[in-house]
């Protein structure tokens, strides 16, 4: 069975999109952390990060680089946390988080509910720093 996160690459559920290319996905994470919380998939689907060949894992990191950057023009942060953690969803991916501390980063944290309107305004936001 298809993960949640290949079917936002075929489309099959929405998500607000942040860039794309030939290997990868971003987007936001629609319970996150912070504003501004982003996830990069690779489109093969792969469960575990360290699972990906070479290539795939290069070009995953390469992508999530670029995608920082633009998150950075974006919302105001000290700087872009990065986490990968892997569990609650079969298929790799990377969180880019915009942080000011370390707590940024704390996972336990209630996550943040923000309306359709706020994601898709941020996500076009980020879309726009990245073209």
């Amino acid at each position: 069975m298809a993960s949640i996160f290949t079917k936002i690459i075929r489309r099959e559920i929405p998500a607000h999109i942040v860039a794309e290319d030939e290997h990868c996905i971003a987007f936001l994470d629609i319970n996150p952390l912070v504003l501004g919380h982003t996830l990069v998939v690779p489109k093969k689907e792969v469960d575990y990060i360290f699972d990906l060949d070479d290539a795939s894992l290069t070009a995953l990191h390469l992508f999530a680089k670029k995608v920082a950057l633009g998150i950075e023009k974006v919302v105001p942060c000290e700087r872009i946390g990065v986490s990968v953690i892997g569990l609650e969803v079969p298929h790799a991916h990377v969180h880019l988080i915009p942080m000011d501390s370390a707590d940024d980063l704390n996972f336990t944290r209630p996550k943040l509910k923000p309306g359709q309107e706020e994601l898709k305004s941020i996500a076009e936001q980020i879309k726009g720093a990245l073209a």
